[in-house]
Parts: C-alpha cells; structure tokens; sequence
C-alpha cells in the first residue's frame, strides 16, 4: 500500500496535469472557431471550382488537345501521396488515422506491383512513415500553421513541388489524405485524387421558367486553353482547402482529447482522495489503539 506521503505526491501530480490539460483544451478551442470559420468559408470555393472543372472536362473528354493534369500520362505506375497530419501529438486519433488510411492504401499499391512516393505535410506523419518507407518520402512540411493560421503561400509552395514532379514526370497519379471537419468530436479521413484531375458527376443545371431547357454555356477562349490555366490553380486551392480541413479537425480533436483527460485527471483526483484519506484514517486509528494498549498495559 502507497504510502501517505506517495499519495500525496501523486494528487499534486494529477492536479498540476489537469491544470495543464485544462489550459490546453481553452487554447484549442480558440484556436478550433478561427480555423473552422476558415474551412467552412472556403468550401463553397472550392466545390464550385471543382463543379465548374468537372463540366469543362466533360465537355473537353479524352481529346488530344486535353491539358496534362486532365488527360494524365496514360499510365499509373507511380503513385505520389500526399498526406497531412500536425506537428503535435496530443490530440487523440487525428494523426494515427491518417497515418493507418495512408500505410493501408501503400501497401495496396505495393501489393499490385506500383511504386510510390510520399510528400509528408507535419510531422507526425512523416515521423511514422519513415520508419517503414523513408525511402519514399520526397519531400517534407512542418510548420505550415504561424499565429495568424493558415496562408495560401504555404499551400502554394506544397502545390508547386506537386507540379513540379509531375511535370518532371516523377508520378502519373497523386492522392492526398486529410481528415475533414465535421465537428470538435469528428472528423472523416478524406482520400482525394488530385492529379490527373477527377471529374465528378455534374448534377443538372435547374431548369429555366417554364420552357424546359437548360442551361448552355459558352467559353471564351476554348475549353481546352481555360483548363490549361485552371488545373494548375485547381491544385493549390485543393492542397489549401486539406490544409483548412486539417487544421479544424487537429484543434477540435485536441480540444476533445483535452476535455476528456481533464476529466479523466479529476476522477484520479477524486479515487486517490478517497484512498488518502482512508489510508490517513487507517493510520489513526492504528496509533489509537497502539496508545490504549499502552496505557493498559501500564
């Protein structure tokens, strides 16, 4: 049995962690309302740049005159994943379940023969990757979000290295990992490919007052030259956007996981009161009834 002093020890332990992990949750969840105004705001962007791309490259199909990035090489021999984490732990199971999506989907692609190659974006993705494919790591971020957040030029240089492999012809396919937002307590590991780009279904235009048709556009210049400018931009809004996502989903994870071990911290404060005081009153009545006895005995 521990002893009253150990006991003690140990309750001014947890206390000083559970200050800690207090003053970290209120630090998240500052941090979790600027960088979910940020994610959300740029959603809407996005989805209508990736709607409007989607149309153009129906449109554009498999020409010969298709941009690159649409057309892709022809090939998928090499694999380049992009995959995002943070530059700190303590944060519950953001960085493990997209380093757990990242190592199934290597050994998939290795499974069928394919070569990969892997651009890490925070460090705890790159520090569990390199133990087993450190080899594959082309390129590494850390410190992506300053004080103010997240800024576009940090989503430029990693979607400049993207462009620039790709055009040096180091990869024929390029998929990112991130975990999406959807609250403080959840968060969905989102895969994405990026390069060539993936058109999604387009849903109808609605249709027009009363006459039925659609609606028709008409592009100036070509579909091919506005894709030829639009794909490259197209990756750097994409890159930013996982940014925003992971970076909301970091805080409010970390928000979550400091809530719950501050919690956790006030139950082992409250379990080792109790044993400290029975032990204390233990120990009293111990030295009560040592005392009597003596007194008897004289």
């Amino acid at each position: 049995m521990a002893s009253l002093k150990d006991l003690r020890s140990r309750i001014a332990s947890v206390k000083s962690t559970k200050k800690i992990t207090s003053a970290m949750k209120m630090v998240a969840a500052s941090k979790l309302r600027r960088s979910q105004d940020a994610a959300e705001a740029a959603r809407p962007y996005a989805d209508r740049m990736g709607t409007m791309l989607g149309r153009l490259a129906t449109a554009v199909g498999s020409t010969q005159g298709a941009p690159k990035l649409l057309a892709g090489t022809g090939k998928d021999n090499v694999h380049l994943l992009v995959v995002f984490t943070a530059d700190r732990g303590l944060c519950g199971g953001f960085n493990a379940s997209i380093v757990k999506a990242a190592r199934n989907k290597i050994r998939a692609l290795k499974a069928q023969g394919k070569t990969v190659k892997i651009i890490c974006v925070g460090r705890k993705g790159a520090d569990a990757l390199k133990r087993e494919h450190g080899d594959a790591i082309v390129a590494r971020y850390t410190g992506i979000e300053g004080k103010r957040g997240i800024n576009f030029s940090e989503a430029t240089s990693v979607a400049d290295k993207i462009l620039e492999l790709f055009e040096a012809g180091d990869f024929d396919v390029c998929t990112v990992f991130y975990n999406k937002f959807v609250s403080a307590i959840s968060q969905i590991v989102t895969e994405q490919q990026l390069v060539p780009f993936a058109a999604e279904a387009v849903e109808d235009e609605p249709e027009t007052a009363g006459n039925g048709a659609s609606a028709v556009y008409e592009y100036e210049p070509s579909e091919e030259a506005i894709l030829a400018d639009l794909l490259p931009r197209n990756v750097g809004v994409q890159i930013f956007g996982a940014m925003l996502e992971s970076s909301a989903s970091e805080h409010g994870a970390r928000m979550s996981a400091m809530d719950n071990a501050t919690r956790n911290a006030g139950d082992m404060i409250d379990r080792l009161s109790i044993q400290y005081n029975r032990s204390r009153q233990a120990q009293i009545t111990n030295e009560l009834i040592e005392i009597i006895s003596g007194a008897e005995a004289l």
